[in-house]
């Protein structure tokens, strides 16, 4: 079956009285509805990479991540779907049995080749990217959360893609790529805001700056919550787990928790804080 992603992604009024008393519209951009395998922002990210890959002659894609990356699970989509080989660079120690998201890049063709923590710390280093050519031959290499100015150029599409006029978008950020993107993709006066999943993710602005950088040119239209991670990457909470609960019991949707439902909460927390201007439309994308 032919690779066939659902873009433009759906957009969906958020209808719920929590927001309504403050007076503003909320709209999920449905992006995890894009592909079941390779969904969202992962999409977006590896559109343009895997057509300069192609371009360049490459046969192989590889790539790092962590045990449980998503984007290791959607590099090893995009290459069955694509016809390139894969290999994913996974930080620490190999644990067996292989956990579901392991499992699943196996088994969609990908080589898993484990880095110590302190070297995969330094896996940006010419010394240890020399290394890898070495070992593995050629290949073409995606950073670590698919973040790089290829990515940028997919992410910068989405806000052309949301059929009215709006005020503020709102993404999860990891690596700061989406937000980078989205934020060269607005139209004047509007804004957009990435909600960190990472402690301490303040850095993130700097890497946001760079990506645009390198990209293009560098914007003032975004800013970056940092205190929504709920105890930071791959954690949650009672808070966060009652959140999601009453999330999915009024609307439907179950919301990922390592990125979305963070943000998503975020959301919330500064519609009550009365950052959003009554008569204000947002949206907030669903990334997967």
């Amino acid at each position: 079956m032919p690779f066939t992603p659902r873009v433009p992604s759906p957009v969906f009024e958020l209808l719920d009285d929590r927001l309504a008393a403050f007076g503003v519209r909320v709209y999920l951009k449905r992006d995890d509805l894009i592909h079941p395998e390779i969904p969202g922002n992962k999409w977006r990210k590896l559109k343009y990479n895997l057509a300069a890959a192609r371009e360049q002659g490459h046969g192989t894609l590889l790539t790092f991540g962590g045990a449980y990356s998503n984007h290791i699970r959607a590099v090893a989509a995009a290459g069955h779907h694509f016809g390139f080989a894969t290999i994913g660079i996974i930080r620490g120690e190999e644990h067996l049995p292989l956990n579901p998201t392991l499992a699943y890049a196996v088994g969609r063709g990908m080589r898993l080749v484990y880095l110590d923590r302190t070297t995969y710390r330094a896996k940006a280093e010419p010394g240890v990217i020399a290394g890898l050519r070495r070992e593995f031959g050629d290949f073409y290499l995606i950073p670590e959360g698919g973040s790089n100015a290829l990515a940028l150029r997919g992410c910068a599409e989405l806000p052309a893609e949301i059929p009215f006029a709006f005020d503020t978008i709102c993404c999860a950020t990891g690596t700061g790529g989406t937000l980078a993107g989205i934020a060269l993709g607005l139209a004047e006066g509007q804004r957009a805001i990435g909600f960190s999943a990472l402690k301490g993710g303040a850095f993130l602005a700097d890497e946001v700056r760079r990506l645009q950088a390198e990209h293009s040119r560098v914007t003032t239209n975004w800013t970056l919550e940092t205190e929504h991670h709920f105890g930071g990457y791959a954690r949650r909470d009672a808070e966060l787990d009652t959140f999601i609960h009453n999330f999915a019991e009024r609307h439907a949707i179950t919301l990922d928790w390592v990125y979305v439902a963070k943000m998503m909460s975020g959301v919330f927390a500064l519609t009550r804080a009365g950052l959003f201007a009554p008569g204000g439309t947002i949206v907030a994308v669903v990334t997967g």
